[in-house]
């Protein structure tokens, strides 16, 4: 004998209603928080890039310009017939606390909202690749930065583990002429 779900009496499908909205409820939360997770490393990533193209074009004054040789390079002639290599790191923390609006703690960078941490930044790495003089055929003067990005996440009001990635941007500078 087979027992029914759904008996034709009112008021029996209320609970079952009831327990799929919570569920549906509680799914949209989770790809609501999943979504500003995103946009929150987006948003970093972003600012990144336009961190380190800037310390890529700020290095564009000490380039030493052999477009006949097709590369380019951060060097200057010291005067004596030999070459030293010029490179400036920028300040990249502070273009993006700039860029950002982040304040400096003893964690990192971070961001406040409404009075509450809404991301820390922190563990900020700079490599800057340099041609040789006599490389030939030129790699790039290349631009690495990566940074830890940490985001607190709240579910159903519950602050839970943070969220951390390492998020990874270069840029290249080649001159055109």
């Amino acid at each position: 004998m087979r027992k029914a779900i759904f008996r034709r009496r009112s008021g029996e499908g209320a609970p079952m209603i009831l327990a799929i909205v919570l569920v549906l409820l509680m799914l949209f939360c989770a790809v609501a928080e999943f979504c500003r997770l995103w946009i929150i490393a987006q948003g970093v990533k972003e600012a990144a890039q336009q961190a380190v193209i800037s310390t890529v074009n700020d290095n564009y004054d000490d380039v030493y310009h052999a477009v006949r040789e097709g590369y380019a390079a951060g060097w200057y002639p010291d005067g004596t017939g030999r070459w030293d290599e010029s490179i400036d790191t920028g300040d990249v923390y502070g273009q993006l606390s700039e860029t950002l609006g982040l304040e400096n703690t003893a964690q990192g960078y971070q961001k406040r909202s409404g009075g509450e941490i809404e991301y820390i930044i922190s563990g900020l790495s700079v490599e800057l690749e340099n041609n040789g003089l006599s490389s030939g055929q030129s790699e790039g003067y290349t631009a690495v930065v990566e940074i830890h990005l940490e985001v607190p996440v709240r579910f159903l009001g519950n602050l839970l583990p943070s969220a951390n990635m390492t998020l990874h941007t270069e840029a290249k500078y080649i001159p055109l002429f």
